[in-house]
């Protein structure tokens, strides 16, 4: 389904640096390393180790943060000519706690951070109307100048013929309130053609713990919704096509680190998959190979610290299944 012209996958969102625990000091006190990441660009990151051309747009700040998220993500191959690196506005950093499990807490710096300063005039209307999926999250929907650059990628997508694809993300401390959340992933929910959604997050959309039922509700509400996958952190994957409804369980290896981009790595190879194989006429075997690689790629980049530099190579995954 790749297009004859444009990106396979663009992607508009925050671009951050996820200062991560790495051990004491000499001194005893915490040591954060410095690591790229933001969940858009860990998905395109991922996207280029499996061979999709792709393009990021956003704002970072004009600052040694920024100018080093531009370099690490120009090396992964990721097009950043629409990156706008704005002067007059700081980098967002987020510290990432890990918990003995690899969950996350985070405590960002973004009040204002350079990504919820992009505006509507910045964003590429050729760049997102010729590419073959438009991916997104909430990050970019929490403050109403970067919502509405955001919404109006979405109509230009969606009017060039691109696939969208969706990422709720929750990240609780960045929005004024729930109900707002709530609101804005309810817009995306509407929009996409392919939803990736937590635990957590299906949970708190639809207050239902069993994920069939939250994913039929999503369904029945959102019947633009062509493939919905569900992430169970260590429990597995679940993945709702029509009428198939598939569980693969997540790899039980052990050297499990910290988590972060885990996530995003399982969604990129879901568009991967997308990219190669269609959206029609996908069966149940095809969803389960379609999760295999997803929850393989993802387990691999639990064993290493940090996102855009952690995504495993193609190979890496294919052996390890």
């Amino acid at each position: 389904m790749k297009k004859d012209t444009g990106f396979d996958v663009a992607a508009l969102g925050e671009l951050l640096i996820d200062f991560t625990e790495n051990g004491l000091s000499a001194q005893g006190n915490s040591l954060f390393e410095a690591n790229p990441g933001g969940a858009p660009c860990n998905v395109l990151a991922m996207l280029k180790k499996l061979g999709h051309s792709c393009a990021f747009i956003g704002k970072a700040g004009d600052d040694i943060l920024g100018r080093q998220l531009r370099q690490v993500a120009v090396e992964a191959g990721i097009d950043m000519t629409h990156l706008v690196m704005d002067q007059e506005s700081r980098t967002t950093l987020a510290f990432v706690k890990t918990a003995p499990n690899g969950d996350r807490e985070f405590s960002f710096f973004r009040n204002p951070g350079a990504d919820m300063l992009l505006t509507q005039e910045e964003i590429p209307q050729e760049v997102v109307e010729n590419c073959g999926i438009f991916h997104f999250g909430t990050l970019s929907m929490t403050h109403e100048g970067v919502r509405q650059a955001t919404c109006q990628a979405i109509d230009w997508a969606k009017n060039g013929g691109a696939l969208l694809s969706f990422d709720p993300n929750l990240r609780p401390p960045l929005w004024e309130s729930l109900e707002e959340a709530k609101r804005q992933i309810g817009y995306g929910l509407g929009k996409c053609d392919i939803l990736k959604i937590a635990d957590n997050e299906i949970e708190f959309m639809t207050g239902e713990t069993d994920f069939y039922k939250a994913a039929v509700m999503l369904r029945e509400k959102y019947p633009n919704i062509r493939l919905l996958n569900v992430t169970a952190g260590s429990q597995g994957s679940y993945s709702y096509y029509k009428d198939h409804w598939v569980f693969v369980p997540a790899l039980q290896l052990g050297g499990t680190i910290e988590t972060t981009g885990a996530g995003d790595t399982f969604c990129a190879c879901v568009l991967h998959y997308v990219l190669t194989h269609g959206l029609e006429g996908l069966t149940e075997e095809n969803l389960r190979e379609m999760l295999s690689f997803a929850n393989a790629a993802a387990y691999l980049v639990t064993t290493k610290k940090g996102a855009i530099k952690s995504m495993p190579e193609q190979e890496e995954v294919e052996a390890l299944l």
